[in-house]
């Protein structure tokens, strides 16, 4: 049974550690994060990649539903695998459960090295705002677009050195009166898709079934 994996960009450090512990050798093709910020482009663009990959049975979808950026995905020749996730931050913390108990603590921004290395991100966004209009208006704009956040977190997903963002993010924090904590991510729902342990956690879709959101939930 042929498989293949259509992933995030943004999972790709996560992805390829799964990859080498379950010793799978499935070929992968990565989506550009940058497309979550238009979910029409994403939806088009990952339609497109399942329309063009031929001789695989089942096709794995490493994404969240990504603000109903997979409405409507099918496959007419190959049976559709996805996690039931709204976006990718469960898939990085390991559960629903996990994005469900941090959040309802305090307001919190997620954010893993995965997101950073996107061009555009939040850290890159207020770069460009100091550039453009000044560091006072910057961070006001910043604070305007973080209203309701109370901290920063860190995902350590254990596939790269922490110490390698967070010097950025303690400092990004520390300039919004925003708190910065560092939580342990979980590489469990990315294990399971690969594994083939497709239980109540995933969304299974024959040739022709579309995404919808109510069979997400």
């Amino acid at each position: 049974m042929g498989m293949a994996i259509l992933a995030c960009q943004t999972l790709q450090g996560e992805l390829q550690q799964a990859i080498k512990n379950t010793k799978v050798d499935y070929p992968v093709l990565y989506i550009e994060s940058g497309l979550h910020n238009k979910p029409e482009c994403l939806r088009q663009r990952i339609q497109q990649e399942i329309d063009r990959l031929d001789n695989v049975s089942v096709i794995l979808l490493l994404f969240g539903y990504c603000g109903h950026g997979l409405s409507g995905i099918k496959s007419d020749k190959a049976k559709l695998v996805i996690p039931k996730v709204d976006d990718c931050i469960p898939l990085l913390l390991g559960s629903c459960d996990a994005k469900k108990r941090i959040s309802q603590e305090v307001g919190t921004y997620f954010l893993t090295k995965g997101w950073l290395d996107g061009e555009k991100n939040l850290l890159n966004e207020f770069d460009y705002c100091v550039k453009r209009y000044g560091y006072s208006r910057a961070l006001q704009i910043m604070k305007v677009m973080l209203n309701g956040y109370k901290r920063l977190m860190i995902i350590d997903t254990g596939v790269y050195p922490i110490d390698a963002i967070t010097p950025k993010t303690e400092c990004f924090a520390r300039k919004l009166g925003l708190k910065h904590e560092v939580t342990d991510g979980s590489l469990r729902i990315i294990t399971k898709l690969l594994q083939g342990q497709w239980d109540r956690e995933f969304l299974v879709l024959e040739p022709g079934q579309a995404i919808i959101l109510s069979a997400m939930l």
